[in-house]
């Protein structure tokens, strides 16, 4: 088969050939899109204009008009369309229009930009296309922790638009605002790209970060013009005015065109009564037969691990049938490193590389084109991922194919048997608190140190900065004046702040050699890098030798013992608040604060074939969560009614939460490593059979209250895939859950699903 004869639907017929095709569960085809042309605008600057012409862009795409002109008239907007829609066009056309414009100013700046990305490749990957548009008068620059000191002083003096990120602005620009006064001045735009990303913790501790922006930048005189630049999200406005606080204009009517994409749905085989051969197994199967195939693939995988295994399993696969193929499939294992770019996008572009297994990094970091097919090995964790990476095939103007193979998983499983719900469905809304006290508390003292806070910051930080800046007082962290607080330490609050998460991480040190392996949060830890763990890094087992909890740190040995652990917990919750409450006829459905306390007490050793050989204690403190969650309870005479007996209720309760976990990414934009639960047959503050399902994040992190607002939707799927599932009595891809620190038992299938039909049948009930 040629590259020019690429017939996606002739492809997918050979993989699904013969038992195989009882794995393809669906297939959609979505159809050609034809573009919506407009003109330049009027406004524009000679010389920017000049740029793309000269490219060939003589005309915009209609949501790229429309993002300009709103820009051009101050209106803070956030573009969300689809991939490859050209959004950083519709973002430019004003900023280097203002910067063309600013140049002639008696300063040679009288305006600047900023854009901020959330990874360093998407900003030099901004900074190329810049400089190979050659705007006139335009002087850009990479500002973030890899830029020679020589050279930020320059940036800072010279440069009109500076491309950073969250982390640099708050480690290094805003606690050293003076230093930028001349830049400040005269923001004119702050650009915002890939907003989708910032969600749950990360998303309220970068929107802290920009409204700290937007104040110091008013400080100097300078009220910028947001602009934000977001994949397919639901509510798009409801975000981008969550992360800076104002209101925001949102352009969603995608003008670009787009090819046809033959869409599958996958599901691998079971191998025995409760388990299905894994996503990455079969996703290197698919690609293998793709390489011989001649078609030109990315395969995504969620774990470096995953990737890892993915191109190695196709290598073998391929060596058996075309040794000649094996060097022509690569894995990308991230990094960004500029050589390491260049010379993957000159092998896919060449078609010297076929076969391609990549994380997620690839769907942000790096522009390629050309591509025939995407193999996606399992639900990568939202709608608008999938379709990211589904839309880095076909975009040179040719048909495309897409496979999502499914992982098992509850998620999973549900999604494949329900199309609809990815291709009818709306994407999910990214949540987070920017009010979330445990992340905005610290940024309030790194407000204060780099001005000194009022009663009227609270237009940037909300209405419970008076309450929370009191609490820094009583602290002895700031210190209260007739102005406003103050900070009151030598050190720099920044520097005890991390954006990307809360609280202490833990590093990872090889005992041989001192070098630090990785980090992982103080929370994961107890269950992670306990004593006697075994630890993957990178595919390679190490056993931990020592958790040192003061110290921060895990010590680990490099080995692999031949068996692998799981840690055994006890949790609790208690519950300090309902906030909002709906009345299900005899079911309560709750959202509102809870504190919960668990603790690691053993760990099992288990051998490969699932067996386990010894169980073994562990002295671990106590952890206590306040955080935020959504809970339900039923009587025991309504679970007796919908057929779960006194003796079946933990088992059914505790499948029911595990399950419910599992569906909660299905309308809330998170992992289930993100959330939490807790069941039990009677609960001393409910004094009834309660479910709950918490933020595993301080504070709360949005997504238990996403589950409360979209109740009926998360349950009815959550027991429509139990009831579905094949297997006999439960497994992965329903009740069990791979964190679970009770080992998955008591675990009542059937009773989930009488327990969650029943609490469904309620709804719209009289009490």
């Amino acid at each position: 088969m040629s590259h020019q004869a690429f017939d996606p639907h002739a492809t997918l017929d050979h993989l699904a050939r013969g038992a195989r095709g009882e794995r393809l569960v669906h297939v959609r085809h979505l159809p050609r899109r034809e573009a919506e042309l407009v003109p330049w605008p009027t406004w524009v600057d000679p010389g920017v204009y000049a740029a793309w012409s000269g490219a060939g862009v003589t005309h915009l795409w209609s949501h790229q008009r429309e993002m300009a002109d709103l820009a051009r008239t101050g209106r803070h907007t956030v573009c969300a369309t689809g991939t490859a829609s050209g959004k950083s066009l519709g973002f430019l056309v004003p900023v280097l229009t203002a910067l063309a414009e600013g140049s002639h100013a008696p300063t040679g700046r009288g305006a600047t930009a900023l854009y901020l990305a959330p990874t360093k490749a998407l900003a030099a990957d901004q900074l190329a296309r810049l400089e190979a548009m050659a705007v006139p008068d335009v002087r850009a620059a990479v500002y973030d922790g890899d830029t020679p000191t020589d050279e930020r002083r320059w940036i800072r003096d010279h440069a009109h638009y500076v491309l950073s990120n969250p982390d640099l602005l708050h480690h290094s620009l805003l606690p050293g605002h003076q230093h930028w006064a001349p830049f400040l001045r005269a923001l004119k735009f702050v650009v915002v790209d890939e907003c989708h990303v910032y969600r749950g913790v990360f998303g309220a501790h970068t929107s802290a970060v920009l409204r700290r922006l937007l104040r110091v930048a008013a400080r100097y005189g300078s009220r910028p013009t947001v602009l934000l630049a977001s994949a397919t999200v639901a509510e798009p406005a409801r975000l981008a005015r969550a992360l800076i606080g104002q209101d925001v204009v949102a352009v969603t009517h995608d003008g670009s065109p787009r090819e046809a994409t033959t869409f599958a749905l996958w599901e691998p085989p079971m191998t025995s009564a409760d388990t299905r051969r894994s996503a990455v197994s079969e996703s290197a199967s698919l690609l293998a037969d793709l390489v011989l195939q001649d078609v030109q693939t990315v395969a995504f995988a969620r774990s470096r691990v995953g990737v890892e295994v993915v191109a190695s399993s196709t290598r073998r696969d391929l060596s058996e049938v075309d040794p000649t193929l094996v060097s022509r499939v690569a894995a990308y294992r991230g990094g960004y490193l500029p050589e390491e770019r260049r010379e993957l996008e000159r092998g896919l572009r060449e078609r010297q590389l076929l076969g391609l297994a990549a994380t997620s990094a690839l769907e942000l970091g790096i522009d390629i084109a050309g591509l025939d097919a995407v193999v996606i090995a399992g639900w990568p964790g939202t709608r608008a991922s999938l379709w990211q990476q589904a839309g880095r095939a076909g975009r040179t103007g040719t048909e495309s194919l897409a496979v999502l193979v499914a992982a098992d998983d509850p998620l999973d499983t549900y999604l494949v048997h329900h199309p609809e719900a990815i291709f009818e469905a709306p994407v999910e809304a990214s949540v987070f608190d920017p009010e979330n006290p445990y992340v905005l508390t610290p940024h309030l003292a790194a407000a204060a140190a780099e001005l000194p806070l009022t009663e009227a910051d609270t237009q940037w930080f909300g209405p419970t900065l008076p309450r929370l800046a009191d609490a820094l007082v009583a602290g002895g962290v700031l210190r209260r004046r007739p102005a406003g607080w103050f900070w009151a330490r030598s050190d720099r609050p920044s520097d005890h702040v991390e954006l990307r998460g809360i609280g202490q991480t833990v590093r990872i040190v090889e005992s041989r050699t001192g070098r630090v392996l990785g980090t992982v949060d103080e929370a994961r830890a107890h269950s992670a890098v306990h004593t006697g763990a075994v630890y993957l890094h990178q595919g390679h087992p190490y056993v931990v030798s020592e958790l040192d909890l003061i110290d921060a740190s895990a010590q680990v040995v490099a080995g692999d013992p031949g068996w692998s652990t799981q840690a055994r917990s006890t949790s609790e919750f208690r519950i300090l608040r309902a906030d909002r409450q709906h009345q299900w006829g005899a079911a309560t459905l709750s959202f509102g604060a809870v504190e919960v306390t668990s603790q690691i007490t053993s760990f099992l050793r288990r051998l490969p074939t699932g067996e386990v050989i010894g169980e073994h204690p562990l002295d671990l403190p106590v952890r206590t969560l306040s955080t935020m969650a959504v809970w339900w309870t039923l009587p025991e005479d309504e679970l007796a009614l919908a057929g779960v007996g006194e003796p079946e209720i933990p088992g059914a309760l505790h499948a029911a939460e595990h399950a419910s976990i599992g569906l909660l990414p299905l309308v809330a934009t998170c992992d289930r490593w993100d959330i939490g639960g807790v069941s039990t047959a009677l609960h001393t503050d409910t004094g009834l059979p309660t479910v709950l399902v918490y933020d595993g994040h301080p504070g709360g992190a949005g997504f238990a209250e996403q589950g409360f607002r979209q109740a009926r939707q998360w349950l009815a799927a959550t027991v429509e895939t139990v009831q579905a599932c094949e297997c006999a009595v439960g497994c992965p891809s329903c009740v069990q859950s791979p964190k679970c620190g009770n080992g998955n038992s008591p675990l009542s299938k059937v009773g989930a699903v009488r327990a969650l039909q029943h609490l469904l049948a309620e709804q719209g009930r009289p009490r």
